[in-house]
């Protein structure tokens, strides 16, 4: 296999657009290389299989979703209580909306995951370590709510930017930060 980590990032960048614009069945070599715009067979140099594609587009996915640390410790310096946990998920809506083919690539991967027990191991075992994080992180910083409050957020947000993602129009009139800000306020206990 080739060793060129740049070339490498750009071939993993690529395979994310290919995957949250043509899911997971369109994501082949020769499409990863037209989008990175390199030659047919470059992909092929770099991932031994599919399978290995996939897995390394899922790490990929993964590296661009974390928030730097700094900007983290930011967004928690306000004091915990309802109203800071309603201004983390409206941040992280933002954020994930930046990354929106990389969201969407992750939705296509958890689909691709059902037929591919391998992956299925892989991202269960990385969403887990992310959702226990999260859990430890809400619960550290002396936040309301307890472990299951910071699951059900997960769940519930994890749902509303699916469907404000692939059916935006679902929500009607609704502004995605006002229903935020409703499923925040029914599960999270006052401070």
């Amino acid at each position: 296999m080739v060793r060129n980590p740049e070339r490498r990032t750009s071939l993993l960048d690529a395979a994310i657009e290919v995957l949250a614009d043509e899911g997971a069945r369109g994501l082949t070599f020769r499409a990863v290389d037209a989008r990175a715009g390199v030659p047919t067979g470059t992909s092929s140099n770099y991932f031994s299989d599919r399978d290995q594609l996939l897995s390394q587009v899922g790490d990929r996915i993964f590296v661009r979703l974390t928030p730097d640390p700094d900007d983290v410790a930011a967004a928690l310096r306000p004091a915990p209580s309802r109203e800071l946990v309603l201004d983390l998920m409206r941040w992280i809506a933002r954020r994930l909306a930046a990354e929106r083919t990389c969201y969407l690539g992750l939705f296509e991967l958890r689909l691709e995951a059902v037929r591919r027990p391998e992956l299925r191991t892989q991202l269960t075992k990385v969403l887990r370590s992310d959702l226990d994080a999260n859990v430890r992180g809400h619960l550290d910083a002396g936040m309301p709510g307890d472990a299951d409050t910071v699951r059900v957020l997960y769940f519930a947000l994890t749902g509303l930017l699916l469907d404000h993602f692939t059916v935006p129009g679902l929500l009607g009139d609704r502004d995605l930060d006002d229903m935020i800000e409703t499923v925040v306020t029914r599960i999270v206990p006052e401070s």
